[in-house]
């Protein structure tokens, strides 16, 4: 773990080093596309054809409104090309990504610092969202664009079928996954149906983005806040109980409990919910969509996530608006944060057309909610968790390697099933230790 931690550290000092060498010269000298019209906008999301269809209707609608005009750029490997980008010594005027990506982009030098109050309509943006942009330094790095938490989506057919409630708690919802697994719920007489659905591969942190909803609903953090730095929390004994627990009960406890593969798995191949065979799966809103389509709307319900012995919370994320480290454009970026961040603008990013996917999930604008723009009661399950039940990782220090870390982590754990966790457990927390010291963040 440590030789793997050092190497990955060492790879993205490299990285970050070639990142910030290769902003330090952009500005309004850059030849970057779009820059020769200073009414153009070079706008990248990391987005697939569906959602970008969605994006090209805000764009189109905001630049009918402000005659500002978008070279709109839908990326999917987008930190690869922001990095080829960077290295030559050009960014895009604005980018819309995830928020946990901000404090990694803010330590590369990657983003120019915001004032709230240069964004019209920046009132209307909750203190709890605005709370989420703010830098180690203390600046703002991004205008919180869309937010999301994840709720429990479970087929009520099935729950019918066999005569069950909802679960509300960890132990019903093993008794909803193990009936789901054993009784034949789907009634075609196989036994071909699982409990669950996990993306509990450690490729790009999954299992530790999935598992953190129950890392916390066990009483666990991964880090925790330290004055004005951090500390690693996995060898706390709510961290062993509850890492335990997720071994013994999920992944090798109960035979179909969860998926078959759950522990190679990422959400690109964790279909078994739309395929029809798993009857659970606790994930994000921006499924709602997909699995209207297929199993059907008719078929399943979302609910909130069970409790565990310290309560109900559950991951938090979404989207920012990024402003790249160059100059020239402010009053345009700042014209279309404004719009993107407007009733006008969400109400459009939050409707889905031709079937296509929303890019705004929990309005970030106030004024809005999104079950009543939605006209789809299930929307106030997903804004009340996160209102009231959710956390996000924490903002300000670069995440990635810390999430990776802990990821390569709990997907060893849960992969060999005879492993001790606690000894696992306490070299991950000092692996944590030297993710922070290395961002000088270990108190």
């Amino acid at each position: 773990m440590g030789d793997r931690r050092r190497s990955r550290r060492l790879a993205a000092a490299l990285t970050a080093a070639g990142l910030t060498f290769g902003t330090a010269a952009c500005g309004s000298g850059s030849d970057s596309a779009g820059s020769g019209d200073p009414n153009t906008l070079e706008v990248w999301t990391r987005s697939n054809p569906d959602s970008a269809a969605t994006y090209d209707r805000v764009f189109a609608a905001f630049t009918k409104k402000t005659g500002i005009k978008i070279d709109y750029q839908p990326v999917i490997n987008f930190d690869q090309q922001l990095q080829s980008r960077a290295s030559t010594k050009d960014l895009p005027d604005v980018m819309i990504n995830d928020t946990a990506l901000m404090g990694s982009y803010q330590s590369q030098g990657l983003l120019k610092p915001i004032d709230p109050d240069s964004i019209a309509g920046h009132a209307q943006i909750t203190a709890k969202s605005w709370a989420s942009t703010v830098g180690i330094d203390g600046r703002h790095y991004g205008i919180p664009y869309s937010r999301q938490a994840q709720t429990l989506m479970i087929r009520k057919d099935w729950l019918h079928k066999l005569g069950l409630p909802a679960p509300r708690t960890w132990a019903d919802m093993l008794k909803v996954a193990t009936a789901f697994a054993t009784e034949d719920p789907d009634g075609n007489g196989k036994a071909d149906t699982y409990g669950m659905v996990a993306p509990g591969s450690a490729q790009n942190g999954y299992v530790a983005w999935w598992g953190s909803s129950f890392l916390w609903q066990g009483g666990a953090q991964i880090i925790e806040k330290d004055g004005d730095g951090y500390r690693p929390a996995m060898d706390s004994a709510a961290a062993l109980r509850t890492v335990t627990w997720m071994k013994d009960n999920l992944f090798c406890g109960r035979k179909n409990v969860l998926q078959p593969g759950a522990i190679t798995a990422v959400t690109s191949t964790a279909t078994n919910f739309q395929d029809g065979n798993a009857g659970m799966y606790l994930t994000g809103p921006y499924n709602i969509t997909t699995f209207d389509a297929t199993p059907g709307k008719d078929k399943y319900e979302v609910v909130p996530a069970p409790a565990g012995p310290a309560g109900s919370d559950v991951l938090a994320d979404g989207e920012n608006v990024y402003f790249g480290a160059r100059t020239g454009k402010t009053e345009q970026e700042q014209a279309l944060a404004a719009f993107l961040v407007s009733a006008e603008g969400q109400k459009i990013a939050m409707t889905s057309v031709d079937g296509h996917q929303p890019v705004v999930r929990i309005p970030t604008n106030a004024t809005l909610d999104a079950a009543k723009v939605r006209d789809d009661a299930r929307w106030s399950v997903v804004q009340k968790a996160y209102e009231d039940t959710s956390r996000q990782f924490p903002n300000a220090p670069d995440f990635a390697p810390i999430k990776q870390d802990t990821a390569d982590s709990l997907n060893a754990i849960f992969t060999y099933c005879g492993s001790d966790v606690s000894s696992s457990l306490k070299e991950l927390n000092d692996t944590l230790a030297g993710d922070l010291k290395d961002q000088d963040l270990l108190k």
